[in-house]
Parts: C-alpha cells; sequence; structure tokens
C-alpha cells in the first residue's frame, strides 16, 4: 500500500500529526494482530534528493509538489480484495484527496 497525500503543502498542527500517529499505529496494530503485517515506513522530506535522466541531483521532494508519497506499509493478504479493506481503513484517507494505492510487490520469478 503507498499512501498518497494530494496536497503536501498543508501542514498539520503538531496535535494533530501526533494523533494521526496513534490512529495509523492502531490500525498497524489491527493488521499485525490478523498476522498480515510485513514492513512499512514513512517517508519524510528532510534531506531527500531527487536524480533526474541526466544525472542532475536535486534537493527534494517537497511537500509543495501536489501528489507526494508519504510512506508504504507491505501486507501479506489472500487476495487484492483483502488488501483493499486494509486500505479502506487508513487513516491516510482523513486528508481530502490522499488515496491508498494498493499493488502487488513483484517476486524474481514473476508477479505474485
Amino acid at each position: 500500500m503507498i499512501f498518497r497525500h494530494e496536497d503536501g503543502n498543508k501542514v498539520a498542527s503538531p496535535e494533530q500529526i501526533q494523533s494521526w500517529m496513534k490512529q495509523t499505529m492502531d490500525w498497524i496494530a489491527g493488521i499485525s494482530a490478523k498476522n498480515k503485517f510485513v514492513n512499512g515506513t514513512g517517508l519524510p522530506f528532510a534531506d531527500a534528493r531527487v536524480v533526474g535522466h541526466n544525472k542532475m541531483v536535486t534537493d527534494g521532494p517537497f511537500g509543495e509538489i501536489k501528489e507526494t508519497i508519504g510512506g508504504f506499509i507491505i501486507v501479506k493478504a489472500d487476495s487484492v480484495d483483502e488488501a483493499v479493506e486494509f486500505a479502506k481503513g487508513s487513516p491516510v484517507l482523513q486528508g481530502e484527496g490522499n488515496t491508498v494505492e494498493v499493488r502487488k510487490i513483484a517476486k524474481r520469478d514473476g508477479v505474485h
């Protein structure tokens, strides 16, 4: 699951961020309780770089870029539909325009 934020320029208060973090940890704990959580993390903007096709390196990405990726988690699901049900509970969806993209992970011997 890839967490996409429509407008990274909208800055939440420290209290709101703390509340969302608790909600996210509780949501992940629920998935873990079903033995379906594998791994995941947030993707902070600090010290990020973007390398372009011409090997030009720039600072970023930045929150003011429309639709930023805020993080991801990997779950073990018996189907895409099961993963979608997990995604529906994500606190990320409280932000207007935010999405959770559900994708399979490619294995060396093909997609599973």
